[in-house]
C-alpha cells in the first residue's frame, strides 16, 4: 500500500501530486499497490476534488488529524510569517504485514511518483 498525506484538496501542489498519482495508477496497480490519499478535508470536499480531477483512488478523511498524528505528519508550519499546525506532505509504503516499509517525509511533488516506482522494484 502507498498511503500519502497531503495538505488540502484542490490546492496547486496537492492537485499536482494527486494528478501525478492518477496518471501513474496503472504502474502502481501493475505492482499490486493500493493507493490511498489522506487529508483533513471533509467527505464533500474529497468528493468534489476526486470528481473534478477524475482521481481513481480513495481519499480518506482525517478531520481531527488523528491518522496524521499517528504517522508523525502533523506539525508546526510557517507561511507568510504565520505559525500554525497542519499536515506535512508525506508518503508511506506499507508492506503486506501492515508495517511501514519506507517513509518519505517533507515530499517534493515533482519526481515523487517516479521515486516510489523505483523503490518498489
Amino acid at each position: 500500500m502507498v498511503l500519502y498525506f497531503y495538505v488540502r484538496d484542490d490546492t496547486p501542489g496537492c492537485t499536482r501530486e494527486a494528478c501525478s498519482f492518477r496518471d501513474g495508477i496503472d504502474d502502481l496497480k501493475a505492482k499490486d499497490v493500493v493507493l490511498l490519499g489522506v487529508s483533513p478535508d471533509s467527505v464533500e470536499s474529497h468528493r468534489k476534488f476526486a470528481g473534478k480531477y477524475n482521481l481513481p483512488f480513495p481519499l480518506l478523511v482525517d478531520e481531527k488529524a488523528q491518522l496524521a498524528k499517528k504517522f508523525g505528519v502533523w506539525g508546526k508550519k510557517n507561511m507568510y510569517g504565520r505559525t500554525y499546525y497542519g499536515v506535512i506532505r508525506s508518503t508511506f509504503m506499507i508492506d503486506e504485514n501492515g508495517k511501514v516499509a519506507k517513509a518519505y517525509r517533507r515530499v517534493k511533488v515533482d519526481g515523487h511518483l517516479e521515486q516510489i516506482l523505483k523503490d518498489l522494484q
